[in-house]
C-alpha cells in the first residue's frame, strides 16, 4: 500500500459515495486508475464493505458507552466473513487483528448497556465469536 492508497482510504472513510472521477481528481489519478485502485483494495481485503449510518444510530458525542471487545473466533469462522460483518455493524468503529489469546479487538460505541448486550449477542450468533471480553472506556 502506497501513499495514494492511504489518501484514497482516508477519503472513502468520510465520503464512501464519492465518484471515481472526483476521487481520482483529489488524489491526482484518472477516473479509471482511481477505480482500479479501489477495486484492488476491495479484492485484497483492505476495504471490507461500505455502509449507511443512520443519524438515529449514532450516539451523541459524550453520550453512550465506548468500549473494547476482545473476540476469539470459533475454529470454523473465517476471518474474512468476520471482518465483513464488523464492517457493516454501525457500533464497530475499528476491528484490529491481534496476537495473544484473542483474534480481534473491536473498538465500539453504543448508546446504552442494552445496545451493548445486543451487540455481544450478535457477535456470538451472527459473527462467529466463540468468546468475548469487554472493557469499557472511562474517559
Amino acid at each position: 500500500m502506497d501513499s495514494i492508497d492511504k489518501l484514497i482510504l482516508g477519503i472513502l472513510q468520510s465520503e464512501a459515495r464519492i465518484t471515481f472521477s472526483e476521487l481520482g481528481h483529489r488524489v491526482g489519478l484518472s477516473t479509471n486508475a482511481a477505480a482500479a485502485r479501489v477495486r484492488r483494495l476491495e479484492t485484497s481485503g483492505v476495504i471490507v464493505g461500505y455502509r449507511a449510518i443512520l443519524a438515529s444510530e449514532v450516539p451523541d458525542p459524550g453520550a453512550g458507552l465506548e468500549g473494547f471487545i476482545d473476540v476469539r473466533l470459533k475454529p470454523d469462522t473465517d476471518s474474512t466473513s468476520f471482518l465483513k460483518w464488523a464492517g457493516t455493524e454501525y457500533a464497530v468503529r475499528d476491528a484490529v487483528h491481534v496476537t495473544g489469546p484473542y483474534d480481534y479487538i473491536l473498538h465500539v460505541v453504543v448508546p446504552s448497556t442494552k445496545a451493548l448486550d445486543l451487540l455481544l449477542r450478535q457477535l456470538k450468533a451472527d459473527a462467529g465469536a466463540a468468546q468475548t471480553q469487554t472493557r469499557l472506556a472511562l474517559r
